[in-house]
């Protein structure tokens, strides 16, 4: 079985019967596993690459292109000409926080820039091993792609264009008593210099130049933010029960790797503080931007572990079916959560009982209320091209449609229920997870 494929929840069997029919489920797999039509309304489906390609191509350029033009940037030299002191009258260094020695990185940004998209992908892929969803996967990775590359480029031009004295600008520098005696400086008593007082290595003083923002903490909190808003939504950390407490420490672990990376860098004396706190501002946004732009929510737990498609919006709960089948696509399964769900979100979401009857909801679910003439009309009924509300409908089993006063097609009228949905009917269709309705926790008597 696939690992994006989901799980057959058909009821097992023993014996001779059972070994037939796994032996047909093998070689019926490549058919009779359902294909990925938008038309569906059940978007949890692996696609063709030809279908994933169609989708996403003007990302891989767009990215590939943001790629080139950072990398020529980063190594390009410095833009400005900065001016710094060296010395007083007197001999004491101007400042000593840029006069440590040269060391060696605790972390190369090479090592930080792989474990900032290596980490988080591995946990994408793991997390699969139960959610099975190619969308779940794809969305995470392009978003992580979205985060790493977008906060590249915008720290390696803000290092471009104004950049700054690394805490070991003056021993790489390495200025020339005889040029400061022979120019002099410039300023204010003479104290400051130009780049062409310099003895050292051309490379070293260019890099040494740049150190606003940080690569690393750009690249660490781009990543593993990321991972932690991801975290969080496929765990259910934050949503309407008490999880375990290994969840919490599981959800903060890339924090945690993010905080050494970027504070390992004031060890080496590779960047001052203020870089490192750049750094993890711009690599924050980034994530937050990026999370927010594959999934419904960042921090809405009812629908922030649902991946966004681009062909089709999501209703967030106000529609039948608006998950478009990711309602399942997390990794907890605890209080209810999942399992299949026909009304999308999460489960007991507070527009459960309003769906159908609350001005606004997009929803198929049959409401009525009274006309003046005695007689009861659902408010809701087909809708062209409206493929998340037509999902919920409910079939009409060959009865002719109507067309109502809003000038929708209309179903046939349900039961008197005085206006109100109970309980939603589940949706229509021939994909069997509509066909019942959704598995929850079942709410028991406290004992007394």
């Amino acid at each position: 079985m696939g690992l994006f494929t989901r799980r057959s929840r058909a009821p097992a069997t023993n014996g001779h019967s059972h070994r037939v029919e796994k032996r047909q489920a093998r070689q019926d797999r490549g058919t009779r596993r359902p294909l990925f039509d938008m038309d569906s309304g059940h978007f949890n489906r692996r696609p063709s690459f030809g279908q994933w390609l169609k989708f996403t191509w003007l990302d891989l350029v767009t990215m590939a292109v943001m790629g080139a033009i950072g990398l020529g940037v980063y190594m390009a030299d410095p833009a400005p000409s900065r001016s710094f002191p060296v010395t007083f009258i007197d001999g004491e260094i101007v400042y000593p926080q840029f006069a440590y020695p040269l060391r060696k990185e605790i972390i190369p940004i090479w090592a930080a820039a792989l474990l900032a998209a290596l980490v988080p992908i591995f946990v994408f892929l793991v997390m699969q091993i139960r959610i099975r969803s190619f969308w779940d996967v794809n969305n995470a990775v392009i978003g992580l792609l979205y985060s790493l590359i977008g906060a590249a480029v915008f720290q390696v031009f803000v290092k471009w264009l104004i950049g700054g004295l690394r805490p070991h600008f003056l021993s790489v520098c390495d200025p020339d008593p005889a040029m400061i005696q022979a120019q002099g400086g410039k300023g204010f008593q003479g104290l400051m210099f130009q780049r062409d007082i310099c003895r050292g290595d051309k490379n070293q003083i260019n890099d040494s130049l740049e150190s606003m923002p940080s690569g690393h903490s750009t690249a660490a909190w781009a990543g593993f933010l990321y991972l932690y808003f991801y975290l969080n939504a496929k765990m259910k950390v934050f949503s309407n029960h008490h999880p375990a407490f290994w969840k919490l420490i599981a959800l903060y672990a890339p924090l945690l790797g993010a905080t050494l990376i970027t504070g390992a860098l004031t060890i080496d004396e590779f960047h001052n503080w203020y870089d490192c706190v750049a750094g993890a501002l711009i690599g924050s946004v980034f994530a937050i931007s990026s999370y927010r732009m594959v999934y419904a929510s960042v921090w809405d737990f009812r629908f922030n572990h649902i991946p966004l498609t681009r062909h089709t919006p999501f209703s967030y709960g106000a529609g039948a079916a608006g998950a478009g089948g990711f309602e399942s696509s997390v990794f907890t399964r605890k209080a209810g959560w999942g399992y299949e769900e026909a009304y999308g979100g999460a489960p007991f979401d507070a527009a459960h009982g309003l769906r159908g009857t609350a001005s606004g909801f997009n929803t198929g679910a049959a409401g009525v209320a009274p006309h003046s003439d005695g007689t009861h009309h659902s408010h809701l009924g087909h809708r062209n091209n409206d493929v998340e509300h037509n999902a919920a409908l409910p079939q009409t089993n060959g009865h002719h449609h109507h067309t109502g006063s809003n000038g929708y097609n209309q179903p046939p009228l349900p039961p008197h229920n005085d206006g109100y949905v109970s309980n939603p009917a589940p949706v229509a269709g021939t994909d069997p997870r509509y066909s019942h309705h959704r598995k929850s926790m079942e709410r028991k008597a406290i004992p007394t």
